[in-house]
């Protein structure tokens, strides 16, 4: 937890305690187990909301990196006239994987089975890697932006752009 912003205490007040009394409100969704153990699930500015339903990019990528051909996922939601958005997952292949329409319907089914049918994804690309910072922080905004053919903005920070690229030709 932060203490403060460098000579701005005001907008660190109005940034993270402002929302809701006693609450610091810090942007990330978490959940706590009946253990009392608390897991971080992803950015809230991530969040997909398909047909009334709110949903976690790293809910549907756990699914899916539980398939053991898949060693990484990105999930991203785009533009849906009824529903509101859609699911596009993006699936990282282990080495010696083929990318076959039969393993595509096997991660839907997945995703189907723990999610529910109307938050099946419309489409699962193989690609072989994923935009990510120096840190190793998925730049979904930027998937989202290629997948789109939107301009993907300033890619300086990524160690590798090239993901981008390969992500915009995969459509």
């Amino acid at each position: 937890m932060t203490r403060g912003f460098w000579k701005d205490p005001e907008r660190y007040e109005e940034t993270y305690w402002s929302r809701w009394p006693n609450t610091w409100v810090h942007g990330d969704w978490a959940a706590k187990d009946s253990d009392g153990m608390w897991y971080i699930l992803g950015r809230s500015d991530d969040t997909i909301k398909i047909a009334g339903k709110r949903l976690g990019p790293a809910e549907v990528e756990s699914i899916l990196v539980g398939h053991p051909s898949v060693i990484e996922a990105g999930a991203i939601g785009i533009p849906h006239e009824i529903k509101g958005s859609e699911l596009i997952l993006f699936c990282i292949l282990a080495p010696g994987t083929e990318a076959t329409d039969v393993l595509r319907e096997q991660l839907k089914q997945m995703v189907v089975e723990e999610m529910g049918k109307p938050l099946a994804p419309k489409e699962i690309l193989f690609v072989s890697d994923l935009p990510k910072t120096r840190n190793a922080k998925v730049m979904r905004r930027m998937v989202r932006a290629a997948y789109l053919g939107l301009d993907p903005g300033d890619t300086s920070s990524l160690v590798n752009p090239e993901a981008v690229e390969e992500i915009t030709k995969s459509k």
